[in-house]
């Protein structure tokens, strides 16, 4: 750089106009150059600029814009050697004996031959000499020399005349199965508008003894509550649901414990009636109950439980999931809406997340909860007092359970089903925004994957059994309306149709048949629209906003498949695999155990050691391909190839871009990455 430096001090004969410029290079190998004004006759040019500051403006920008391609550059080659990895490998999904599978490699199949075709056609410039098939007259010949020329012209008329309509016509249906959706999510979105502009929330009408004068230890005036914390080889998170729930500020005559683990792992049994027993050594009143019979999954687990003799004794019952923490005045402020509110059946209270920062998926998955909580939640419990229950953080009526026969294990939705039987005798729901249980949120795609399979195959069982319960029931008939057409069929199955079908089907097929058209509007802004509206309630979350929009469409394959196979009742619909926990909201307690730390409120155990030990070995994990993913990820790159034939410019777009977002997420690329 001195070099330079003195090449500009020797040039002094060269002059122009210009102020004093300094010059930063971002390398720290290199100096700071200052260009100043030598003569007073230099400065009174002020029209003229100094070439010499243009060229080291220019470097300057040539080795941001370096930088800027070094660090692409190093990313790519990183992103290719994880793929790599991922691929040799060798570990995939069983998708491959799966009829949407099939389905999916056949289209593949199809697109690359028709790709290869068109591309020959087009280098021949037969597409020149090919008429326009939906104004064409059926005696219309094509003069063409070779055999592939005929084939082409018998081609382009086939494609004009049987595919494209068919084709067209289903787009059609999906591109007004898209608007309905998209109407009921932009009404939804005024309706939190109104509530949050209003200020409009649920407020008791009285409270249960909450008075300064009121003593709590004495139990007056607050009800009984049973606490039911279902949960089944929960190893990394089974301390810290006990000690947050036996924190609860309640008076601990009125509330009690239930403990119910359904663990096959005979370790992991002893590891919680263990901190079980310190607890209840503690004053507590906690029970630990383990089925020897595990049938039903959660809604056996829980119906066993409700069969005590001594549950006739509460009036009310909270539950809550492995992974999920109440704060402690979490009863003082639901239980209160209970209070001269008889046709009262559930308070539901919101999701927090400890983790939805750890990852990309755990980023995008925040933005779709705070949606269900902060919109779908929120204006169904204010306008309609009725909302799919959640399966946790919720304090229920006894009496309304019973009445409403209790807990069932027909589907794998336990919670929408007592929700929807519940509300067919007309109990009401209030939803607490401001009310929040913190939980953890999946970390890796494969285990995402598994819960929102479960999560959209449940609804489907369960509407194939309620739908004749719906019909006789003796509710007002806009709520049998809501919940048909709304509940069930729009949001849980015209959703992931039309979102697999016109965005992973339909799309790249039309760039094989250009006859058959998809307006730009429905492809980018309308979608676009969409996922604003959804990242509304997570404001934080909208430099994830185009991720988020690719990421929604990836996931529909899994969805779709799902809402198949709960309606047709196919085996995988009876799956139930339990979400895997990280643990990673109660690393805090395992540092405490490491450090020598004691709990005032736990005793000493010698199995504390042994709590410890296990938590920190952890079970070796391997990132997967998904084939699926993968083969729809070819067949969007090869549709955006032929896209290009055709001067389709915001569909190649979309298409490569979805076609990279399905090539990620096929080799397990987002979310936690195992080495």
């Amino acid at each position: 750089m001195g070099a330079w430096s003195d090449w500009f001090a020797r040039d002094n004969n060269i002059r122009c106009g210009g102020t004093p410029v300094v010059v930063k290079m971002e390398n720290p190998n290199w100096s700071i150059s200052e260009i100043s004004d030598i003569s007073e006759d230099d400065a009174r040019r002020k029209g003229k600029k100094n070439a010499k500051q243009i060229t080291w403006v220019l470097l300057l920008r040539a080795h941001r814009a370096a930088g800027c391609l070094a660090s692409l550059a190093s990313g790519s080659v990183g992103l290719i050697s994880s793929a790599r990895r991922r691929v040799s490998s060798g570990r995939a999904d069983s998708s491959r004996h799966h009829r949407l599978y099939t389905f999916i490699k056949f289209s593949l199949f199809l697109s690359i031959t028709l790709l290869c075709f068109e591309l020959y056609a087009y280098f021949k410039q037969y597409h020149l000499s090919i008429p326009d098939y939906t104004m064409a007259i059926p005696s219309f010949r094509v003069n063409v020399n070779d055999l592939f020329g005929s084939i082409y012209t018998g081609w382009t008329r086939i494609r004009a005349e049987y595919i494209a309509p068919p084709l067209q016509l289903l787009s059609d249906v999906c591109v007004v199965l898209f608007l309905i959706q998209s109407a009921d999510r932009l009404i939804l979105c005024l309706g939190c508008f109104w509530i949050k502009l209003r200020r409009v929330k649920p407020v008791p009408k009285a409270g249960f003894g909450f008075k300064e004068d009121s003593d709590p230890e004495a139990g007056e005036h607050f009800p009984m509550v049973l606490v039911q914390i279902p949960m089944c080889n929960e190893r990394e998170v089974y301390q810290q649901s006990i000690a947050a729930v036996c924190n609860l500020d309640w008076p601990r005559s009125n509330f009690l414990v239930q403990v119910l683990d359904d663990s096959d792992d005979p370790l992991t049994q002893k590891l919680i009636k263990a901190e079980v027993d310190k607890w209840h050594d503690n004053g507590a009143r906690i029970v630990y109950r383990h089925r020897e019979i595990r049938e039903g999954f959660k809604a056996g687990n829980l119906k066993s439980a409700m069969g005590c003799s001594y549950v006739k004794d509460y009036e009310f019952v909270a539950i809550f999931d492995a992974d999920f923490q109440p704060t402690p005045d979490f009863l003082k402020r639901t239980v209160p809406h209970f209070k001269d509110n008889e046709e009262l059946g559930l308070v539901q209270a919101r999701w927090a997340f400890v983790n939805k920062d750890e990852n990309l998926l755990t980023r995008l998955q925040n933005i779709n909860l705070c949606f269900h909580f902060e919109v779908e939640q929120q204006v169904n419990g204010i306008f309609i007092n009725f909302f799919g229950f959640n399966g946790t953080a919720g304090v229920w009526r006894i009496k309304a359970l019973e009445e409403s026969g209790g807990w069932m294990e027909r589907t794998t939705v336990e919670d929408m089903d007592i929700a929807v039987r519940a509300h067919l005798n007309g109990w009401k729901f209030i939803y607490l925004n401001d009310v929040e249980c913190q939980c953890e949120l999946p970390e890796s795609y494969e285990a995402y994957r598994k819960q929102q399979h479960r999560w959209h195959s449940g609804p489907m069982q369960l509407f194939r059994l309620c739908l004749p319960d719906i019909i006789k029931s003796k509710i007002a008939f806009w709520k049998k309306t809501n919940l048909i057409f709304l509940f069930f069929l729009l949001r849980k199955l015209i959703l992931p149709f039309y979102s697999f079908t016109l965005f992973c089907i339909i799309l790249p097929m039309t760039m094989f048949v250009p006859e058959a058209e998809l307006p730009a509007w429905v492809v980018c802004y309308v979608p676009a629209t969409m996922s604003v509206l959804n990242i509304l309630p997570a404001p934080r979350s909208f430099p994830f906003m185009i991720p988020y929009l690719l990421f929604e469409n990836t996931m529909s394959v899994t969805k779709f498949h799902a809402m198949v196979s709960g309606l047709f009742q196919l085996p995988s619909s009876f799956e139930w695999v339990v979400t895997k926990k990280s643990g990673r909201s109660s690393d805090g307690d395992l540092v405490n155990l490491l450090n020598g730390k004691k709990d005032d409120k736990v005793s000493d155990a010698p199995e504390k050691e042994e709590v410890v030990s296990k938590k920190i070995k952890k079970k070796k994990k391997h990132n997967r391909m998904y084939r699926k993913e993968l083969m729809l990820a070819f067949l969007l790159l090869t549709a955006a190839l032929r896209s290009l034939l055709s001067a389709q410019g915001i569909h190649f777009y979309f298409l490569l871009f979805q076609g990279v977002s399905f090539l990620l997420v096929g080799l397990d690329l987002i979310g936690e990455q195992v080495d």
